[in-house]
């Protein structure tokens, strides 16, 4: 039984899984919302959220070489700390949201959209003006 083991495995191997989770963390910090699996992107909360955490403390020379040696990505590593931790501003964690969309056609597995929450463009549908009516029975001729 694996009573509290934390973690996913994702059939993968330990440096097959930290390679995904890198690869989708610069993903996620260069297009703002992306889709994947549900349990990936539920794991990617594990992984991006501390780095995101960390960026914010401070710009040091330091905390970029940690962050690179997670993301091993330069781009990434700059876009970061140029547009994501000016927008998240003085969030004190949850800089995530996983929606779920429904199931993959190919093989039926659960998909989810990830995205960074102060990058959410989409915004409510705003109700103008009076509704349309509609008759059942249609017009009479």
């Amino acid at each position: 039984m694996r009573h509290q083991v934390r973690g996913r495995k994702l059939s993968r191997t330990s440096s097959h899984r930290r390679a995904t989770m890198s690869a989708l963390s610069v993903s996620l910090i260069k297009k703002h919302r992306i889709v994947t699996t549900l349990a990936k992107a539920k794991e990617l909360r594990r992984y991006v959220e501390p780095v995101i955490t960390r960026a914010l403390k401070d710009d040091t020379m330091h905390n970029r070489r940690q962050i690179f040696s997670f993301l091993k990505d330069k781009v990434a590593v700059t876009e970061l700390y140029d547009t994501v931790v000016p927008a998240i501003g003085e969030r004190d964690g949850g800089y995530t949201r996983v929606v779920k969309i429904g199931t993959r056609s190919g093989d039926g597995a659960d998909t989810a959209l990830i995205e960074l929450v102060d990058f959410n463009d989409s915004k409510p549908a705003e109700k103008t003006g009076k509704k349309k009516r509609t008759r059942r029975a249609g017009r009479k001729k």
